[in-house]
């Protein structure tokens, strides 16, 4: 019995509340709708930002939520993701936005992979300057942070494009919701995955309380430079070949779906690094008699964090 409790005890998952994401995300995609049709009914002006940045977040905060609650035994507190999510996404916009006018004339399909460089990095700096005084071993908190930054990022970016997409067509409503909408499908497979698996690997390979840059985490950054560019430029070079929207599409697809199954294959990792087998006393059948001290000095398999 005493052996039984034990192992349980060890081998079980620390219970989180699961299910929320879909909550965050039906809740979320009722009120987008619901504040939109009060603004065309009312012709109200001032419930423009709110709609947009409702439409704009419901997705990359649902995607952050989904990876939270599946953290089990991480430490990382609720705080320090929506700081990520907030002041990371923040910082890699201004920085982006300053930088890519200055180096970008155009975009092309080379000059895409200059958009990825800048953006990438631009996240993974706000990570590590939030995560300065966090533990930094932890490959699951990494895909968390990496995750909300990039959300956080995709979010403004969205609702940017929102907003032009208001200007350039005159004051249509209707093009501000296929953009939102259409950026709402896309957001999983973009910015959150990309600087998922870039922080995943950074912490990863950081030790002692510092971030270490190795030849694992470049390559994961080159990776991640490279998924973001064919995600943009992509489409460019079929475009010059086909003027076919499947085509394009199907692009992109590719490359989404490559993205989320090396972010997939990363947290599977992060999960089984989360319990580590170690040698510990094992618990053997005693008579009833037997005393305390005396299972003390048999020996078994326990899982500890």
């Amino acid at each position: 019995m005493v052996n039984e409790s034990l192992n349980s005890f060890f081998t079980q998952e620390q219970p989180h509340r699961k299910g929320s994401w879909w909550k965050i995300l039906l809740t979320g995609m009722a009120l987008f709708l619901v504040g939109f049709g009060i603004m065309v009914m009312t012709s109200n002006p001032n419930l423009f930002p709110t709609v947009v940045f409702v439409g704009s977040f419901v997705v990359p905060v649902t995607f952050v939520a989904f990876f939270y609650e599946r953290r089990h035994w991480s430490n990382l507190s609720i705080s320090s993701t929506l700081l990520s999510f907030a002041y990371g996404g923040v910082l890699a916009v201004f920085l982006s936005a300053f930088l890519e006018p200055i180096f970008i004339s155009s975009l092309t399909f080379t000059s895409s992979f200059m958009v990825g460089l800048i953006e990438e990095t631009a996240k993974i700096l706000g990570i590590i300057l939030i995560a300065r005084n966090l533990s930094h071993d932890s490959e699951i908190d990494g895909v968390i942070l990496g995750a909300a930054a990039g959300m956080g990022f995709a979010a403004l970016e969205s609702a940017g494009y929102a907003f032009s997409a208001f200007l350039t067509s005159g004051g249509s409503l209707s093009a501000v919701v296929f953009v939102t909408m259409l950026r709402s499908v896309l957001a999983p497979f973009g910015h959150g995955v990309w600087t998922g698996i870039l922080a995943g690997v950074l912490f990863r390979e950081s030790k002692g309380g510092r971030f270490h840059i190795n030849l694992k985490v470049i390559g994961a950054w080159m990776t991640v430079i490279a998924l973001h560019g064919l995600w943009d430029g992509g489409p460019i070079l079929i475009s010059t070949y086909t003027n076919s929207g499947v085509a394009m599409f199907a692009a992109q697809a590719v490359v989404g779906f490559l993205g989320v199954g090396i972010l997939w294959n990363i947290w599977r990792q992060a999960r089984r690094n989360e319990i580590t087998p170690v040698e510990l006393p094992q618990f053997a059948a005693l008579p009833e008699s037997a005393s305390v001290e005396e299972e003390e000095d048999n020996s078994a398999m326990w899982y500890v964090d």
